[in-house]
């Protein structure tokens, strides 16, 4: 199945995932947020914002849909979010699990903590900083959408996962490619789903089972 319209959309949120009537409310406050302040700012592309709900809602919600084995509980790191896609999506839907949402970027994470506050999110974290940066702590689930190309986002966020992290990337038409050209001295279940939102777009699944080896050193 491929959701191409926002009545395709709201259907698939409603019957595959079963959301009932608050929550939808609550994701239609973020769309209308969203609306609202990407006429002050460029959160997402214009073009996308005639297809809200298919292009970001539930393009970000799928991911609670895709894996091929059960969804670990425990806190979700959500790794240059921008927009808060998929992080406050999540949150909406999953309220019992925090949500960490991380962007490097002042205004997009000032306008992520006023929005959480007005979705009344109280699981969502959001922090400002590089992902360098950041303090290391263990996630249950790792998610990047668009944000780094595969061999650079694992070498600066391998930290933040053991063999028990299930790690999620949209990663649009180029999601086998980046699989495919992955350092061979990444250990890693990685495999590509196809995505719900456009056919030719691919997501990233899979657990991060060790960190390449320094050059030289044996096996």
């Amino acid at each position: 199945m491929t959701v191409t319209t926002e009545a395709e959309a709201s259907d698939w949120l409603k019957t595959t995932l079963g959301i009932d009537p608050d929550v939808l409310s609550r994701l239609d406050q973020l769309a209308a947020l969203l609306l609202e302040e990407n006429a002050r700012q460029n959160l997402v592309a214009q073009g996308t914002l005639l297809h809200v709900w298919q292009r970001h809602i539930v393009d970000s919600a799928q991911l609670l849909h895709v894996p091929r084995k059960t969804l670990p509980g425990g806190e979700w790191l959500d790794l240059g979010t921008g927009a808060g896609f998929p992080g406050l999506v999540i949150a909406a839907l999953q309220p019992e699990r925090q949500v960490t949402v991380v962007d490097s970027r002042r205004l997009r994470t000032d306008w992520l903590s006023r929005a959480a506050s007005a979705l009344s999110l109280d699981n969502v974290r959001v922090i400002h900083g590089r992902v360098e940066e950041l303090e290391t702590q263990v996630y249950s689930v790792i998610s990047a959408r668009a944000f780094a190309p595969l061999e650079k986002l694992l070498t600066v966020s391998a930290r933040f996962s053991t063999p028990d992290t299930l790690w999620l990337l949209p990663k649009g038409a180029g999601a086998p490619h980046e699989l495919a050209m992955l350092s061979e001295s990444w250990r890693h279940t990685f495999h590509v789903e196809q995505s719900l939102t456009d056919p030719a777009a691919g997501i990233i699944v899979g657990s991060l089972l060790g960190t390449p080896r320094p050059k030289g050193t044996r096996r």
